[in-house]
């Protein structure tokens, strides 16, 4: 019988501040309940333990600014390390799947990466998915994710990359952090319809968090036809998280991951850390391991119903994604014959944290035999007047030989011949190399 894996690092001596959510005992209550339960002790258990990231691992993913160890703490490496460890344990065949429970979260984190927001500095998911691509050859992934908020950094790594589907049912951005997430947000018109967004009315309970699951999630899946399901998975749906308006139970975290049956699953959100946190983390391993949980419910269960007003919207909702995804091929196909060379667009990202507003102006190189490369000028205007520009250029780890040349040259005529920005990235996937220059000293580091 093959085994769950499970691996625990509650980072003790890691907070955003002593009296913030994202705080130290955040899961010492959930520690407490796995080792009452004698948890590790089952024989469908096998515990694992963390290791730390490397440097690397994170460069293939974020471009920090100014550099990696600038904004991270050994906490992250751990957190990211231990994601790491899991993907390895699965793909060595030594457990069926893997629920990494760790912290600090990540899932908020971006591309680009001036600070804290959200709570999360780096993605533990994207640097687990790229660390898979490289070592194990993996290409079509879907990441499930089930926090509260929206799954924005996962996102927006996975954006312009049709071979990521993105999934992510939230509560509706227009009620809570970070804003996005609706359902025109359907990827770049070369990976259109790998982004799905499912916008919840605050108080949806499961039974329509369970019909958008059968009805619009799974079929995705089936569709798809991935080599990997990773669950980014945030438990701050429940009706007694402190930061959300969900009504979604630990018996129904439970269910979800019995449908869904994820490879992986890494921890998110989740901020009622003494009276449902807890229970829904054990519901989960019970369910990923195979152990009956059908009696299984929080101290305080509460059981709700759902309004047939809100079960019109989500049955609308579903029909509207299913249909999006479904006409994808044929969507992108028309994209790539309209489109110029370059496809363009704005955004402008707040740092909630750190209290940072960035301005970033994307291109996307288009091409008809890869899914291209990005370019990134980012502004990042910091609280104390600091004011930082820096370009990226990203090569994906799936860009022909064409487009990863034209990105190399583009770096190297950045850096003789512009004077605007700060510091100049280089993310080089492909080619597993990561270069940065500081324009200012003109030294360049290369990883």
């Amino acid at each position: 019988m093959k085994q769950t894996g499970l691996l625990f690092f509650p980072a003790f001596d890691w907070a955003i501040t002593p009296t913030h959510p994202e705080r130290e005992e955040r899961l010492l209550y959930t520690r407490d309940l796995i080792f009452e339960e004698g948890v590790m002790d089952l024989q469908e258990i096998k515990e694992y333990q963390p290791r730390l990231a490397e440097i690397k691992d994170i460069a293939r993913v974020h471009f920090c600014i100014p550099d990696i160890e600038s904004q991270i703490l050994k906490a992250h490496l751990i957190a990211a390390g231990g994601s790491l460890v899991m993907a390895d344990a699965f793909f060595n065949k030594e457990i069926k799947n893997a629920f990494a429970i760790i912290r600090p979260p990540g899932h908020h984190a971006m591309t680009v990466s001036h600070g804290n927001r959200g709570f999360c500095n780096i993605n533990n998911e994207a640097i687990m998915v790229e660390y898979i691509r490289k070592n194990y050859g993996i290409k079509k992934i879907v990441i499930v994710d089930t926090d509260v908020h929206h799954g924005d950094g996962t996102s927006e790594i996975y954006y312009n990359d049709p071979d990521v589907l993105c999934i992510s049912f939230h509560q509706d951005g227009r009620t809570i952090f970070p804003g996005t997430g609706f359902i025109d947000e359907l990827g770049t018109p070369q990976a259109y319809g790998t982004n799905i967004n499912i916008p919840l009315i605050p108080g949806t309970t499961d039974v329509g968090i369970h019909y958008i699951l059968d009805n619009l999630i799974l079929p995705l899946i089936e569709e798809f036809k991935p080599d990997l399901i990773v669950n980014s998975a945030g438990q701050d749906n429940h009706y007694s998280d402190p930061l959300a308006n969900m009504r979604f139970t630990a018996q129904g975290y439970a269910k979800l991951n019995t449908k869904l049956a994820p490879d992986i699953a890494v921890l998110e959100g989740g901020y009622s850390v003494e009276t449902a946190l807890p229970y829904i983390n054990l519901g989960i391993i019970m369910a990923m391991a195979g152990i009956d949980y059908s009696n299984y419910y929080e101290p305080d269960y509460k059981s709700f119903s759902e309004s047939p007003e809100n079960m019109e919207y989500i049955k609308k909702m579903v029909n509207i994604q299913l249909e999006n995804f479904r006409n994808r091929e044929d969507v992108i196909a028309q994209n790539k014959k309209k489109r110029g060379k370059l496809i363009q667009d704005y955004k402008s990202v707040f740092y909630d944290t750190e209290f940072i507003n960035e301005e970033q102006y994307n291109k996307y190189r288009v091409c008809n035999k890869c899914s291209g490369y990005r370019m990134i000028d980012s502004t990042a205007h910091h609280r104390d007047g600091k004011v930082v520009r820096v370009y990226c250029i990203s090569i994906p780890s799936n860009s022909c030989s064409t487009c990863q040349e034209e990105a190399k040259s583009a770096y190297k005529d950045l850096i003789e011949n512009s004077s605007f920005f700060d510091y100049i990235y280089l993310q080089d996937r492909l080619g597993d190399e990561y270069r940065s220059t500081n324009m200012k000293t003109n030294i360049e580091k290369v990883l």
